[in-house]
């Protein structure tokens, strides 16, 4: 497993220089830049922009430029912002907790409801709970986050005031738990529906599947009950194409994040990203940048590892 892993990352690395390239390369072509921000706002002079210029790197080459950065990402270190002139790290630090809070929750609280929903439906087609679980899927695949996000603001929190609008603690609240959760509620479930819907589906398509086969139909003239067959026996072999939905819905599911933490005032990474894309800083964007493809990267190394986990016929080669 050791060489499996290792070999996995050398992998890696092209696909990571290939993304960082190409998202540099995008950004620094983009109209405007830091330095026509600096020159719309008219409190600098041509001299002090040139300076600026040459002392931010700009003149230099993209190619140049890209790889002064992945020398210094090497040594750890990602820049500094042009809008704040704080380390990068130290921006990303503070908002990394509350960004991996709202998917984390999102995409757990996805599993935890899609999946079982799943396996009722394909347990007891055109049952109650069938018709709830495609109802869910149908919200989930056919609604945008951003519309249900201020949906959500607009009935649960604006009209019923059962949830607060946007943040992440109330005022004078602190690090109180409750209201934390209080906070999460709708941010999560704006990420999270989207998921839901194709967990559920997925879900019961597989189980549906491998309730045709041989062996479940051998199981059930041995006697087991269905809910043995479909616990024991179809649901963890219908399992592997679950897994690899949840896999691909991961930078879903970041991107996501991005418009609702906007939305919701959620003081996460999304938000970051966003304004430093908006003031053209290059250096933030491109340490958000590196952090998802790491985010996800490793995600799908451990759903990788739980394939085999799942399946003894798939080996570490």
């Amino acid at each position: 497993m050791v060489k499996y892993v290792i070999k996995r990352i050398l992998y890696a690395i092209p696909v990571f220089l290939g993304i960082t390239f190409a998202i540099y390369l995008l950004i620094n072509l983009a109209p405007g830049g830091p330095l026509a921000i600096l020159a719309s706002s008219g409190e600098m002079s041509q001299t002090d922009l040139e300076a600026m210029k040459i002392e931010l790197g700009l003149d230099k080459p993209i190619v140049i430029r890209y790889f002064i950065w992945l020398a210094d990402l090497f040594r750890g270190d990602l820049g500094t912002s042009y809008r704040t002139s704080q380390d990068v790290a130290m921006m990303i630090g503070q908002r990394i907790q509350p960004s991996l809070m709202l998917t984390g929750v999102g995409i757990l609280g996805a599993i935890i409801i899609g999946i079982p929903l799943g396996i009722i439906s394909a347990y007891k087609p055109n049952s109650i709970w069938d018709h709830i679980s495609t109802f869910i899927a149908f919200i989930g695949a056919s609604v945008p986050s951003f519309f249900l996000s201020l949906l959500l603001i607009y009935v649960l929190a604006v009209r019923l005031h059962l949830f607060p609008t946007s943040g992440m603690y109330s005022a004078g609240a602190g690090d109180d738990m409750m209201d934390l959760l209080h906070h999460l509620a709708l941010p999560a479930f704006a990420c999270g529906i989207q998921p839901i819907g194709n967990y559920i589906k997925q879900t019961k398509s597989s189980v549906l599947e491998v309730l045709n086969e041989e062996y479940i139909k051998t199981a059930r003239s041995k006697g087991l009950t269905n809910p043995v067959i479909v616990i024991k026996h179809a649901f963890r072999n219908a399992l592997i194409p679950v897994v690899t939905t949840i896999s691909l819905s991961i930078p879903f599911l970041i991107g996501g994040a991005v418009v609702v933490e906007q939305i919701f005032a959620w003081p996460g990474i999304g938000s970051l990203m966003i304004t430093a894309i908006t003031s053209r800083d290059y250096p933030v964007i491109m340490g958000v940048a590196v952090l998802i493809c790491a985010v996800v990267m490793i995600a799908n190394l451990i759903l990788d590892l739980i394939y085999a986990a799942l399946d003894p016929r798939i080996k570490f080669q």
